[in-house]
């Protein structure tokens, strides 16, 4: 039997994408965080870092992308309901990333649970060394109405 998301462990979706200087300065505007290990050169020279990091969560974010390919493919394929991110867990950051490197994201799906309506995935994002920076677990759900918690 075909799950209901029309998605099977072990599938997978990747996002490349090479994070810039403007990229961490755009993000300080948009998440407010000016802390100067983003900001400041000589602060940051100063610091176990040597220099500038991303922030955590402008890393994390490419697993946003992941996360929608998948979500796409599943609708693509007859999923019936509403895909929505239902959370991140067990994040880790494992290596800092600086201006310059370029992360691959990686969604693998590892289960999926038909009587949830959810999948439960992988998540991994490297740098072009191949040097793990970032691991966890997503889950995925479909969702057949609004949630009472999303209403006003």
């Amino acid at each position: 039997m075909t799950p209901p998301c029309f998605l099977e462990p072990g599938e997978a979706t990747e996002y490349t994408r090479t994070i810039t200087a403007e990229d961490i300065r755009n993000f300080c505007a948009i998440s407010g965080d000016y802390d100067p290990i983003h900001t400041d050169e000589e602060f940051a020279r100063g610091t176990a870092f040597g220099r500038i990091i991303a922030h955590g969560a402008l890393v994390m974010g490419l697993l946003s992308t992941t996360a929608s390919l998948m979500s796409r493919r599943s609708v693509g394929r007859g999923a019936v309901g509403t895909p929505v991110s239902a959370g991140y867990d067990r994040i880790r950051f494992t290596r800092p990333v600086f201006a310059g490197e370029t992360l691959t994201a990686r969604y693998v799906i590892e289960a999926v649970e038909p009587e949830r309506r959810r999948t439960r995935a992988a998540l991994s994002i490297v740098n072009q060394d191949g040097e793990t920076c970032l691991v966890g677990a997503h889950i995925l759900a479909w969702s057949l109405k609004m949630p009472n918690s999303f209403r006003t």
